[in-house]
């Protein structure tokens, strides 16, 4: 096998939703045998020795991969044939090399040879023609919404796009009991590989509900040991969600005890900002310093600028990034290639007027001061953030009480009820769609200036912020479908924001090395084969904000642990994922 290559993370600078709580009781598997075993001791009494068991086994043949694939020791001289052969392509190989010709040969769930040498098409069980394509590595999310994973395991929004790897549990969500959904999303097999962040907001929500105040001293350490669990339990990092609540009520002390926690277990701290408008740099100062103080690697999440009197400040928050990495931070950003958000419309309203929830909220609009200083706040947000100071840029998405609004703006809604277009009007539709249930919404306030920006950075990876979906189910964000292609179609071939290597540098190897993935994000000789072949003249996304359920064109195959996943552009519901624990990866 050959030699790895040196972490693409050491090259040169040069080279909204939360995720649901949900009654899990339907799908979990049958209780957990007691007793189990730590990660450093086998003597432990607290780890189950079916994990041992798996952990030892894993790491036999993660040391000796040829006790299972024969031919890696062989080489081509070996007769037994191929699973899969991927011919006379052009392989981009994540790493950040140039492209090069080559054929790919597949056994089991690994690569077993890459060849720049035409390989005998005749010793493999199936043969996939590449001329003219891309070959590359699966692509990994490193920010998706998997809360319909156990309603939607086949993963097909995201598998249609080249996903082959995603991360669930951003923006301070996730799911808890964290074992318990994870068992449970195995027992019933997944179209693609996920893993699972820890969330700061489920675990603060559990422990203190909605209150807006600081952790006693023993509610701290109930969260610190809640984090240590699910970092046992094959956690990838913690997440947090400061715009949201609970998490908006907590302070930088807080956040800076979890992370710790996560960060001595290996993991790493990604955060959807406190501000990503008018308080962006603050926002951005906090991570870093979080990443700083914490002693872990971070990521900015969803990096964007939010508002018309922001737009161009990315120039700013990209050398706060440069700087702490200078100065020993190891922080990244990850981003999606649209110019509009995806959030509850609740995004608008101040904080402070959402302590203790929906109901809450509404019994203090009875107070007239109150109810003033409120819609004073939405109205303050529609004009500078994310309301992009026009209705027309709050475009409704999922609407469960008027269906008719799906695809619709506050604009539209205002001028049905005969109101005047203003930020004023938009404040109260805003709170009546509050006390109807809420709403989620697109929200049109950022610039395609920053959106470049930020992308050509060398340390910003490509992350989808998607929903798992399917046609028919209201009116999603287009990056739900389209983020990936979009990004090589649109970005890399049209534009030539950034080059088609570094775009997939940016969507494969850089998202698999911060997460910590072994074997994966590469095209790499004994490593797992997640590959997708793409046409790079025709691959594009389709997915619009007036038609977003519409799937991308050009990716033609996608492989999935060894099994072919998408062909020839159709997808075929085969369930090769698998559920990846920090520990046991």
């Amino acid at each position: 096998i050959r030699r790895p290559p040196r972490s693409t993370l050491d090259r040169s600078a040069a080279a909204s939703d939360v995720y649901k709580r949900q009654d899990l009781s339907h799908a979990l598997p049958r209780k957990r045998v007691a007793g189990y075993c730590s990660r450093q001791h086998f003597g432990h009494p607290t780890r189950s020795w079916r994990k041992v068991m798996r952990f030892a086994v894993l790491m036999l043949v993660f040391a000796n991969p040829t006790l299972l694939y024969p031919s890696l020791a062989l080489g081509q001289a070996n007769t037994n044939d191929w699973d899969l052969l991927i011919h006379s392509g052009t392989v981009i190989d994540g790493s950040g090399r140039s492209a090069f010709q080559a054929d790919v040969a597949i056994q089991g769930d690994r690569i077993v040879t890459v060849s720049e040498t035409s390989l005998d098409r005749a010793r493999a069980s199936r043969v996939i023609d590449a001329t003219g394509m891309v070959v590359s590595p699966g692509f990994v999310d490193l920010h998706a919404h998997l809360d319909p994973l156990l309603r939607l395991p086949g993963s097909e929004s995201h598998i249609r796009q080249g996903v082959t790897t995603a991360l669930g549990g951003p923006d301070g969500g996730g799911p808890w009991p964290f074992e318990a959904h994870l068992d449970a999303v195995e027992e019933i097999s997944v179209g693609m590989n996920v893993g699972f962040l820890v969330g700061h907001n489920t675990i603060r929500r559990t422990v203190m509900g909605l209150d807006n105040r600081a952790p006693t001293p023993s509610e701290l350490d109930r969260m610190k040991g809640m984090v240590a669990k699910a970092m046992e339990e094959g956690a990838w990092g913690i997440s947090t969600g400061l715009k949201y609540l609970p998490g908006a009520f907590s302070e930088l002390e807080e956040v800076i005890a979890l992370s710790e926690v996560a960060g001595r277990e290996g993991g790493f701290y990604t955060s959807h900002l406190r501000e990503e408008g008018l308080g962006l740099l603050d926002g951005v100062g906090e991570a870093l310093e979080i990443g700083k103080r914490a002693k872990l690697p971070i990521v900015l999440t969803h990096h964007k600028v939010v508002g018309q009197p922001m737009w161009g400040a990315s120039t700013r928050t990209l050398a706060m990034v440069d700087s702490a990495r200078e100065a020993g931070t190891d922080a990244m950003i990850d981003q999606y290639p649209y110019t509009a958000s995806y959030t509850g419309i609740g995004i608008l309203i101040p904080a402070w007027a959402m302590a203790g929830g929906d109901a809450a909220l509404l019994a203090r609009m009875n107070d007239p001061t109150l109810a003033d200083s409120i819609l004073d706040g939405i109205a303050f947000n529609i004009v500078n953030d994310r309301g992009g100071n026009d209705l027309r840029r709050v475009q409704f998405a999922l609407v469960g009480w008027d269906r008719t609004l799906e695809g619709k703006t506050l604009h539209d809604w205002a001028l049905r009820e005969n109101l005047p277009s203003t930020p004023e009007t938009g404040a109260r539709l805003v709170i009546e769609a509050v006390r109807r249930g809420g709403a989620s919404a697109i929200f049109h306030a950022m610039s395609e200036e920053d959106v470049e920006r930020i992308m050509a950075h060398p340390f910003t990876m490509i992350a989808s912020d998607g929903r798992l979906t399917q046609p028919g189910e209201g009116h999603p964000h287009p990056r739900w479908y389209g983020t990936f292609p979009r990004v090589l179609g649109h970005y890399a071939r049209d534009k030539e924001t950034i080059s088609m290597v570094e775009a997939v540098r940016k969507m494969t190897a850089l998202p698999a090395e911060r997460l910590g993935l072994n074997m994966r994000g590469q095209i790499q000789e004994g490593w797992f084969a997640d590959i997708v072949v793409f046409n790079p003249i025709t691959v594009e996304d389709q997915a619009t904000f007036e038609e977003p359920h519409q799937y991308p064109v050009g990716i033609d195959w996608v492989v999935i642990n060894g099994q072919i996943t998408v062909e020839e552009s159709s997808f075929r519901d085969v369930r090769a994922g698998r559920v990846l624990r920090r520990d046991l990866n």
